[in-house]
């Protein structure tokens, strides 16, 4: 399960649009290997931005937080570097994947990564019929625990890349596969729902040849 590299991501942000002037507060990435977690980056960032009242009540991220934090000029790059050309993932990963991109550019920088898996979409094509598909609500049903405050962006990774194993496991012991890749579950997220367990049962017949 997961013998290449996958990049579990979660920014905290100031709101909801880079393009509206919105930037990261808080990053954290977490590094699995084999179906465990084996390097993480976390880091507040400093971006030169107010932090909205409410941002600080719902994250605990407050502006002498962020004010103390590293440059997003330090930041950034150093979390380029961590992430290289691994697959990536993200729970709701348009929203993280977006900042990544306006963030790197900023610096004058392109993300490399090979490959982007929502954890999000993969739950509700794996676990359809779900009551909500909320990191929190999700985890609680899968009864998988946070190590931390929700809403901050390791506690958050850390949950979301437990997630994504969950759902690597489930996968290899319902439909026999023997290799869980990012480009497998990448085709998964693609797929509506119906269409998800032949994909799978053809899938681990393709492996087992």
């Amino acid at each position: 399960m997961f013998d290449t590299p996958i990049v579990m991501l979660d920014f905290e942000t100031t709101g909801l649009s880079p393009g509206a002037g919105d930037r990261i507060t808080e990053v954290a990435a977490l590094r699995i290997v084999g179906g465990k977690i084996v390097d993480r980056y976390v880091s507040l960032v400093n971006c030169g931005v107010r932090i909205p009242p409410f941002i600080t009540s719902l994250t605990g991220i407050s502006q002498a937080m962020v004010n103390a934090a590293p440059q997003a000029s330090e930041v950034v790059p150093q979390l380029l570097d961590f992430i290289g050309s691994d697959a990536l993932s993200a729970h709701n990963a348009s929203f993280d994947l977006k900042f990544l991109q306006a963030e790197s550019q900023l610096q004058g920088l392109t993300p490399a990564h090979q490959g982007l898996v929502c954890s999000l979409k993969l739950s509700r094509r794996v676990f359809p019929g779900m009551p909500s598909y909320k990191l929190a609500t999700l985890a609680s049903a899968l009864r998988i625990r946070f190590n931390g405050a929700a809403h901050r962006a390791e506690a958050d990774a850390e949950v979301s890349a437990r997630l994504l194993i969950h759902i690597a496991q489930h996968l290899s012991n319902t439909y026999a596969l023997p290799a869980i890749t990012a480009q497998l579950l990448e085709s998964v997220n693609n797929l509506s729902a119906a269409k998800v367990p032949q994909f799978l049962k053809e899938s681990g017949i393709a492996m087992q040849r």
